[in-house]
């Protein structure tokens, strides 16, 4: 009998086909659909994946019982790993073991210490050495917060803070004299009860007591528990101050609860305890105390700590300690893209540069020199309640902006009239959030998952930084201070300080901006730009302090014509200012305080003064009867 298929499966065959067609099609399909419209979604998920198990470590943390703090997980990577180094410094390893019997006996010293009582608030006033982690290590046993002093802060601000006892060593380097600053305020802090503890083993200035011989002379017995009963997760555990770039520096306060979360900057950014970190920042300002030190006890790794940073060292230092992780803030790698090209420029083993503040251009460039190198930029201030990670590597943004991280952390940009050094605000009182593609002041709605401490001892500076009725009556927000954009693609872009974009001839001008463009010219190496008022026009009108590249020098035509095919007319700096060297914090932030108060009288500055003159088509000498003429308003700018 000849065989014949059953007729049901030959109907049932091309359905059943053309139903898995379907299916291997869509399964084909969707992949490509995603990359073409929504290229970075992949990317998104991975974002809240970790977002998600930080906060579910976090919480689970928040819920142990004793309190869990910091100091607890270092406890935790000292047991896991006793002998592995934690931090090298000069030649010199130190385990994680030694770290802890060495902040043990710190501790049984200021314990020892009359004036002192565990709980006390002690200001530290030291450079980036191992005592800095061993003392503030030893605080932390004690439940003392500390305030991290900045080198750069003298009499009024030693003074302005209220602490029993002040740490300091006067062998830090002999350029920041901190043995001078303190004895130039010694009667003063004594007569407030201040204990003066200098880091060596001897000191002949009366009121000040040498301490390392009295550590050295110590017991390593671990510090009971119950020293540091008194401390919450709203504790303060440090004040760490502001750089200052537009005044006086204020301490922001950074509680138990803020620090805790600082455990996961470096985690979740892929560090592990294979990793090894090089730390050259200041380990008084964010970056090196939070991000280098508290970052690498979460993750167990190594430091190679650096007294400061050093363009020309700092590839040798990562070849010879094998670094992997690398840390920037600021003009850092600006910096070390200045150095002499090198055939060993792509060297070493650095896989990861974690930081803020890098130029699109300088991310390219650091990247084509030294190597495929993985930049993870984010966004953060000391005492702000909000902050971005760049986590899909778009250049020259600072984070991106998704549904999960604004749920959580509720912010907006809205209109900011630079004018008047405020937000714009609708018939109703209330703020108007900016566009797409506009720039705007970043604020972040204060919250008990966001809160915003604020600053020690300084209400007026606290509530400056207060924001209320923005999008509805009522609300309260963090303002940032800080002008930023977000891009069609959910990318965003930080744009300048509040106070350094100015307005001139209706149109706000963006300090960073104009910076970027003087720095590519051919002969300037930095470029500082501020706004200065000038009698009788409406804004401030632009000016730069600038420094002349090694060899080369000042040609006011050149850069005239480069001005002129870069930027509008009102964006063109009007003066220049010749500097030997940019003024900058120990972070790397320009200074701009004191050049705007100078402005440009040639009267009062010393430095060699430029006026852009059209009808020249260069910058030509500001001389004083120039100067007179503008103000006398003979001369039209």
């Amino acid at each position: 009998a000849q065989w014949e298929p059953l007729p049901c499966l030959a109907l049932a065959a091309p359905p059943l086909m053309y139903l898995l067609s379907i299916i291997l099609a869509t399964i084909l399909v969707i992949p490509f659909t995603l990359k073409t419209f929504y290229p970075y979604v992949w990317m998104d998920i991975l974002y809240f994946r970790d977002l998600l198990r930080i906060l579910v470590r976090f919480v689970s943390r928040r819920r142990r019982r004793p309190l869990f703090f910091v100091l607890d997980r270092f406890l935790e990577q000292r047991s896991a790993h006793p002998d592995k180094p934690f931090i090298v410094f000069e030649n010199e390893a130190y385990s994680y073991s030694y770290t802890d019997k060495r902040s043990d006996k710190t501790a049984n010293a200021l314990q020892a210490q009359s004036g002192y009582q565990a709980g006390d608030t002690v200001a530290l006033f030291m450079g980036n050495e191992p005592a800095f982690m061993f003392t503030w290590l030893a605080l932390a046993k004690l439940g003392s917060p500390v305030a991290l002093l900045n080198h750069n802060i003298r009499s009024k601000s030693l003074l302005h803070f209220h602490v029993k006892l002040l740490c300091y060593d006067c062998a830090v380097c002999p350029l920041l004299e901190l043995k001078e600053a303190v004895e130039d305020v010694l009667p003063s802090l004594l007569d407030q009860g201040v204990t003066v503890l200098l880091m060596t083993k001897h000191c002949d200035t009366p009121g000040i007591e040498s301490f390392s011989d009295k550590v050295d002379e110590a017991s390593d017995s671990p510090l009971p528990r119950f020293l540091r009963s008194h401390v919450t997760f709203k504790s303060p555990a440090v004040y760490i101050y502001t750089s200052g770039t537009t005044g006086l520096p204020k301490a922001a306060v950074v509680n138990q609860n803020r620090l805790l979360t600082a455990l996961a900057i470096l985690s979740s950014n892929g560090v592990t305890s294979s990793d090894v970190i090089y730390v050259n920042l200041p380990l008084y300002h964010t970056a090196g105390f939070l991000i280098g030190f508290i970052g690498a006890i979460e993750t167990g790794s190594t430091i190679i700590l650096k007294r400061k940073f050093s363009a020309s060292q700092f590839w040798d230092d990562c070849r010879k300690n094998s670094v992997t992780v690398i840390q920037y803030i600021g003009e850092v790698m600006r910096y070390l893209c200045s150095t002499p090209k090198r055939e060993n420029d792509k060297g070493h083993k650095v896989r990861l540069a974690i930081g803020n503040g890098v130029r699109a251009e300088i991310w390219r460039e650091f990247v084509s020199r030294f190597g495929n190198i993985q930049i993870k930029e984010f966004y953060a201030s000391t005492e702000g309640n909000v902050g971005f990670v760049n986590y899909a590597g778009r250049i020259g943004a600072v984070g991106r902006v998704n549904f999960l991280h604004r749920k959580l952390f509720p912010y907006t940009l809205i209109q900011y009239d630079t004018e008047r050094d405020e937000p714009v605000r609708d018939a109703n009182g209330l703020c108007v959030e900016s566009l797409t593609g506009e720039t705007g002041l970043l604020v972040s709605k204060i919250t008990d998952i966001a809160p915003f401490v604020g600053y020690a001892q300084n209400e007026e500076q606290t509530e400056r930084k207060r924001l209320r009725n923005v999008l509805k009556k009522g609300d309260l927000y963090f303002n940032s201070g800080d002008l930023m954009k977000i891009d069609k693609d959910n990318f965003i872009y930080f744009q300048d300080r509040v106070g350094d974009t100015f307005r001139w001839k209706g149109e706000n001008v963006a300090t960073t901006e104009v910076s970027d463009i003087l720095t590519i010219s051919d002969c300037l190496k930095e470029a500082n730009v501020y706004g200065v008022q000038v009698p009788g026009h409406e804004g401030r009108i632009g000016m730069a302090a600038v420094t002349v590249m090694e060899g080369a020098q000042f040609d006011g035509s050149k850069i005239y014509e480069h001005v002129v095919s870069y930027l509008p007319s009102y964006a063109r700096p009007r003066f220049i200012r010749i500097q030997n060297a940019v003024e900058v914090t120990g972070t790397f932030k320009q200074m701009k305080v004191k050049l705007v108060e100078e402005s440009f009288d040639p009267g009062r500055i010393q430095d060699p003064l430029y006026i852009l003159d059209d009808k020249e088509r260069s910058y030509i000498p500001l001389t004083a009867q120039v100067y007179s003429g503008i103000l006398s308003g003979n001369i039209k700018l």
